[in-house]
C-alpha cells in the first residue's frame, strides 16, 4: 500500500490507466490494505476488485487517484 502511495502521481495514473496493470495492481494495494487496516468494507472492496470486473474499478480509481492521489477506499 504504501508503496503505491509514495509513487509519483503520474506513475500511479500510468499503473491504473493500462488495463491488465491495473487489476493487478488494485489486488496488490486493496488486499495489503485490508491486511492492515482491516473493515469490512474494505473487505468487501476487495472482493469486488479481485473478480475481473475489477478493471472497471481500476479505471474508476484512477480518476479518484488523479483527484485525491489515492486509491477510493483505501
Amino acid at each position: 500500500m504504501t508503496w503505491f502511495n509514495k509513487l509519483p502521481r503520474l506513475a500511479q495514473i500510468i499503473l491504473l490507466l493500462i488495463p491488465g496493470v491495473n487489476w493487478i495492481v488494485e489486488i496488490v494495494v486493496r488486499w495489503s490494505t485490508w491486511l492492515k487496516k482491516g473493515g469490512l468494507l474494505r473487505l468487501i472492496i476487495c472482493i469486488i476488485v479481485t473478480i475481473p470486473s475489477g478493471i472497471i474499478i481500476g479505471w474508476l480509481d484512477m480518476i479518484w487517484c488523479l483527484l485525491f492521489k489515492k486509491l477510493c477506499f483505501q
